[in-house]
């Protein structure tokens, strides 16, 4: 048989697992999909991510990369391979690519939706999506301040110390800050204002959630959770909006908010 690449679309609940990179004794989301795969084929095979998302992480549109040789038909592979995986993984859908396809630099932007609850009494059948904050956010004040974020810029202060990549510069396409219940749906590609199926918030409790999506090229590590944890200090009245151009100029993660909880970040989905 001809050797095939197959881009494999993934979501999966990461709040019980270590991230998406293998690890040496660690439970991790590459590892168990990359197992189930070798089951399913019956040969040694890894599974390459676009994204690496951090330990408690989830995905609903995670990608992920495999170079098979097998009669199995491509549109068989989700469910063959969702069937040797555990409840909180699943491959939803598997495309055939051609040769040389790059999954990590061939991507154009990358949506995470950070979820937030700010009720008194904790959601409990979404607690493991969330970061439950008892508290009263200025979501319009948390806005004007995600605005300033969007374009091309330099997001060194909030990198993770840990990130040692040679450029922090990367481009954020949007960054909302939405209090409603009516969200834009993560898989909509004309932009159109939808309620998202995903989204799994307990009706009775809509107006207490709020949702930050960033858009980007791409990100640094923690970036995205060290600027929700940024806009949460907008929102709770602790510093105003214009400081985030003073973190930008900064150039430093002391400058920046704290980091927001794992629990509450969902890649959403990867756009080639």
């Amino acid at each position: 048989m001809a050797v095939r690449n197959i881009k494999l679309t993934i979501c999966y609940d990461g709040s019980e697992y270590h991230g998406w990179q293998i690890q040496p004794g660690k439970k991790t989301i590459q590892g168990v999909i990359s197992e189930a795969v070798q089951n399913l084929l019956g040969c040694k095979i890894q599974v390459f991510g676009a994204s690496r998302t951090d330990a408690g992480v989830s995905a609903l549109g995670q990608v992920g990369l495999v170079q098979i040789d097998s009669p199995i038909p491509t549109e068989n592979l989700a469910n063959a391979i969702t069937h040797r995986l555990p409840p909180e993984i699943a491959v939803t859908e598997a495309v055939e690519v051609p040769n040389g396809f790059d999954v990590i630099g061939a991507v154009k932007s990358k949506l995470y939706r950070y979820t937030i609850f700010t009720g008194q009494v904790r959601p409990v059948l979404q607690i493991r999506h969330c970061w439950h904050l008892p508290a009263e956010l200025d979501t319009i004040a948390m806005a004007e301040a995600a605005k300033i974020l969007v374009g091309r810029k330099d997001f060194k202060s909030f990198a993770s110390a840990a990130d040692k990549r040679e450029s922090s510069v990367r481009t954020i396409f949007r960054c909302d800050v939405n209090s409603s219940c009516v969200v834009r749906d993560a898989y909509c590609e004309k932009g159109e204002t939808q309620t998202t199926q995903y989204d799994i918030r307990n009706t009775q409790y809509e107006n207490d959630w709020v949702y930050v999506d960033v858009e980007g090229d791409g990100f640094l590590y923690n970036m995205v959770r060290n600027i929700v944890g940024t806009l949460v200090e907008v929102g709770r009245g602790r510093c105003n909006p214009e400081k985030i151009n003073q973190i930008l100029e900064a150039k430093n993660r002391t400058a920046a908010g704290p980091i927001a909880p794992a629990a509450g970040l969902c890649l959403m989905w990867i756009k080639y």
